[in-house]
This record gives C-alpha cells, sequence and structure tokens, in this order.
C-alpha cells in the first residue's frame, strides 16, 4: 500500500522528536567533561569530512564551488568547535561572590533546525555541535533540494557523538521533508525552540509557531567603496567576497557603492578581476533572468557561475569571466539589479557625495536587508564609526570579505552559519547565533540587602477593618472614640446615616 508522501514524512519527523525527547532526558545526566569529549568528536569527525560533504552538496544543488563548500565545513565545524568549547554550559556556569548570585545552565530541550539549500552541510554541522555542547536534542528539517548532503552531514555527527557516549536519537532529521512536516515539527508540543535558516517564508512561520525561534533575515548587503580605500586591495577583496561559493552566503555584497572620484579606478580594477561591465542591451536580457515577476529573484541563478547565468541571458561573455556588472542609478523592488541575487551579480552605483553614498546604502538596506550586514572599505577610521553608528545593520565588516567575515572567517565575530538581524529585521537578536543562545540561565539569589518595612498607617488601619466585614456600628464606634472628647458627636446617630446611604447605593 502507497502511503502518502506528506503523511510519512509527518510520521517520520514525530517519530524522530520521539527518539530525541528520550536522548534528551538521558543527556540531561551527562558532566559538561561528558559533553565537551562528544561536541569534539563530532567536530573533528565533520572536519574531517569537509570536502566529502562539500561534493556532495554540490552535485544535489547544482549550487557553489565545493572548494568553498569544504571551506564553510571547515569553519562550521572546527572554527565553531574552537570558539565554544571553553564555554560552560552545564550546571553551576558562573558565581558573582559580591552579589551572591550563582547561575545555572538548562538546555531548552528539543530543537527544530531549519537548514538552507544554499549552505546545507556547513549549517547542519554547525547546529548540531551547538545543539550538543548545550545538551539539547535537535531535529532537523532539511531543504528538499539538499536532502541528501544534508542528512549526511547529520549522520557523520552523530556516529561521532555516539561513539564518544552520547544517546542514541539526539540528532535526528526527516529524509523525505515536506512543508506540512516542516510547519508540524516547529508546532510540536514537545519542541521548545526553533532554529530557522531559510526563506522568507519559512522565517515567518517559525516566528508564528508559538515557539519561541531564532531566524534571520535577507541580506541585501550594500558595499561602499570610500574615495580613501586602497581600491586596488578593495576591489580584490569585493570580488574574492562576491564569487566565493558563487554568491550563496547572506551576507555577501549584491552592490557596490563608489564615490564619484575613485569610480574609473574601481571599474578598472573590477576588468583587472575578472568582472565583465555588461551594456544597456545586456543588462536589460540579464534583468529579466534575475527577476522575472518584480521584486521574485530567479531560483535558478542562486548559486551559479557568471558565465552560466550570462549563457542564460543569452549574452556571450569571455569564459574567465567571474563576475557579472551593470551600472544602476535606481533602487526598489521592480529594479532586478537592486535585490538580493545570491549569485555573482552587481549593481555599481557612483555616489557624486558622502550623504548620497549613505542615503544608496539606506535604500538598499530597506529593500531587504535591514539589520543584516554591510560592507566598507576605507582608510577613515572616523567614517566607519559614523556608518557604524548610522546604519541600520547588526554586523558592519571593514576592509575585510564581507560574505565570510561575517560568519567569523577573517573577522573576530563568532563563527556562525546563523546570522541574527535584531529588531531592524524583525528578529529577536542581532547576535551571530551559537551555543549561548541554546541554554536558559537560571539565577539563584542570597539576600544582601536590608530593608525595613514600615507598619501600616491608622487609616489603613481602618480601611483593612472596613475590608474584614465589621459592621458599620462597630466601625463608627472606633473612629468616634478616635476624636477630641470636647466634640458631642451621636454614634447611633452618624451609623445611622451611613447604614441610609450604604442602603441607598444598593438599591440603585
Amino acid at each position: 500500500m502507497q502511503f502518502d508522501q506528506d503523511l510519512q514524512s509527518i510520521q517520520e519527523m514525530r517519530d524522530a522528536v520521539q527518539k530525541a525527547k528520550e536522548a534528551q532526558q538521558k543527556y540531561l545526566a551527562y558532566s559538561q567533561e561528558q559533553v565537551d569529549a562528544i561536541v569534539k568528536r563530532a567536530a573533528d569527525a565533520a572536519f574531517s569530512k569537509s570536502l566529502e560533504l562539500a561534493k556532495l552538496a554540490v552535485d544535489e544543488t547544482r549550487m557553489g564551488i565545493v572548494e568553498h563548500k569544504k571551506i564553510k565545513n571547515e569553519v562550521g565545524s572546527r572554527a565553531v568547535y574552537e570558539s565554544i568549547k571553553n564555554e560552560k554550559t552545564v550546571g553551576i556556569i558562573n558565581e558573582d561572590p559580591v552579589k551572591k548570585i550563582v547561575e545555572v545552565a538548562a538546555p531548552f530541550g528539543i530543537i527544530a533546525g531549519i537548514i538552507p539549500t544554499t549552505n546545507p552541510t556547513s549549517t547542519a554541522i554547525f547546529k548540531a555541535l551547538i545543539a550538543l555542547k548545550t545538551r539539547n536534542a535537535i531535529v532537523v528539517s532539511p531543504h528538499p533540494r539538499a536532502v541528501n548532503c544534508t542528512v549526511e552531514a547529520l549522520k557523520i555527527c552523530l556516529e561521532a557523538a555516539i561513539e564518544a557516549g552520547a544517546p542514541e536519537g539526539l540528532i535526528g532529521w526527516i529524509s523525505k521533508p515536506s512543508m506540512a512536516a516542516t510547519n508540524e515539527l516547529m508546532k510540536h508540543k514537545d519542541v521548545n525552540l526553533i532554529l530557522a535558516t531559510g526563506g522568507g517564508g519559512l522565517v515567518r512561520a517559525a516566528y508564528s509557531s508559538g515557539k519561541p525561534a531564532y531566524g534571520v533575515g535577507p541580506g541585501n548587503v550594500p558595499v561602499y567603496l570610500e574615495k580613501t580605500a586602497n581600491v586596488s586591495r578593495a576591489v580584490k577583496m569585493i570580488v574574492e567576497s562576491k564569487t566565493f561559493d558563487n554568491g550563496t552566503i547572506c551576507a555577501t555584497e549584491q552592490s557596490i557603492i563608489v564615490d564619484r572620484n575613485i569610480q574609473q579606478m574601481a571599474l578598472r580594477e573590477l576588468k583587472n578581476n575578472g568582472a565583465y561591465l555588461l551594456n544597456e542591451e545586456e543588462k536589460n536580457r540579464l534583468e529579466k533572468i534575475i527577476s522575472p515577476s518584480p521584486g521574485h529573484l530567479n531560483p535558478d541563478i542562486v548559486g551559479q557561475s557568471a558565465v552560466k547565468i550570462a549563457e542564460m541571458a543569452g549574452v556571450n561573455v569571455p569564459s574567465s569571466t567571474r563576475l557579472l556588472v551593470a551600472e544602476e542609478t535606481r533602487v526598489g523592488k521592480n529594479i532586478p539589479f537592486s535585490i538580493e541575487k545570491l549569485s555573482p551579480i552587481f549593481a555599481l552605483y557612483t555616489a557624486e557625495t558622502y550623504e548620497e553614498a549613505k542615503e544608496l546604502c539606506w535604500k538598499l538596506l530597506n529593500l531587504g536587508g535591514r539589520g543584516h550586514s554591510l560592507s566598507l572599505h576605507t582608510s577613515d577610521d572616523n567614517i566607519a564609526r559614523e556608518f557604524a553608528l548610522e546604519m541600520p545593520v547588526s554586523r558592519m565588516m571593514v576592509n575585510t570579505l564581507s560574505s565570510i567575515g561575517a560568519v567569523g572567517a577573517t573577522t573576530g565575530l563568532m563563527p556562525s552559519l546563523t546570522l541574527g538581524c535584531g529588531s531592524f529585521g524583525g528578529n529577536i537578536t542581532s547576535d551571530n547565533v551559537t551555543a549561548r543562545h541554546l541554554i536558559n540561565i537560571k539565577r539563584m539569589a542570597y539576600g544582601i540587602k536590608d530593608v525595613s518595612i514600615p507598619a501600616p498607617s491608622q487609616n489603613e488601619s481602618a480601611a483593612a477593618s472596613i475590608q474584614s466585614g465589621d459592621s458599620v456600628n462597630e466601625i463608627v464606634d472606633r473612629v468616634v472614640k478616635q476624636i477630641q472628647p470636647s466634640v458631642n458627636i451621636d454614634p447611633k446617630a452618624i451609623a445611622e446615616m451611613v447604614n441610609q446611604v450604604i442602603k441607598k447605593y444598593q438599591t440603585n
């Protein structure tokens, strides 16, 4: 009997969650030393298979470059491990003897991991490692076009973890993913946190699931080539960054803004580094390939080479072409070169003034990259600091490759394959997500301050007496006794007046 694929997918997900729940309950008893040994074994195993996994990813997804995906796998395994290996994630993780506060780590429980097709193996390794480090279990929903390579990366991590003593089922996955199973995974009663890296629709679904969620927004990253920059060095880095894995990292530069007085130098250096400058007719052809309908990226160009994309548009370019560049003046959803392209295609804007350059950066970010990243090449630190203060981004790379700099490969940023966009981009965090984001921190606080609690005033005592249910006669009698004896008051007359007022309001 042939079962519906959605039903099979949902059942597989439920089984994986059940196994993960049982495994995570056992994992709670593990010490920091046991956890760290498991994480190291898994990281080493994934690192040793970086090239093999890169080949699997390129073969299956038909995106990117093997050598570059290998580097991403190495960042997702070795670099991530090195960044978290000394973090305390079990038991008491911090004590403040002055404030007398003790902090205790507690895992979330079961994490739902959503993996993109652009970085399938590196993201899977990264999420598995930070889950293991924090005594969480994880169940992964791969992208349908990257199932085999994603599952293989997870198997490598799980098998190594089990060899190091981890319980079976701690890392799970859906081998036949469907949207129905993914949505149910995110809403499953036993799932405690969602770690979503993927398209806007999936991230919105994660945030609307009713569960705590870390999601990321799109990156329409501007790179500003400021007039004081070392143009030759800057352009070389920009081209290397943009062509890294054919532009599949969300922090990759999407549009160049260059000051007018260095524009010709920049164009010359772009050509020297393998860029092909499109004429107006060629630009029009490519626009139809980039975005067949306004505001929507053609998925067929994602992660493809410049030569292949040019062929798709019917544009003849040299076989050595690394990058397609078109001069642009406008920004908008209906301007294909201005949107996030996730491929080696650049829009080039020329700024007449510094203020115009800033305005262009704002427009590009507002179009679809708020909160994500911005790249700047300059020799003026004051300009860098001004940009850092003013731009609505969570990370700004200066004089480096934006694509791999944002994930921590060429910068001191935390190595991560999930980059938060903060409230600018509708995310809960602006951090590079890592192990510390996957633990609750409980706090035990000792009393260190003496506080004198004042006694209630007489008026408050009287009010308390009224609320306690005393009769009107008793209350009036107490009040009258507190009045000076010289005053001639008939308590019975006052009590009668009060009773009449109460009856009046009770009947209204």
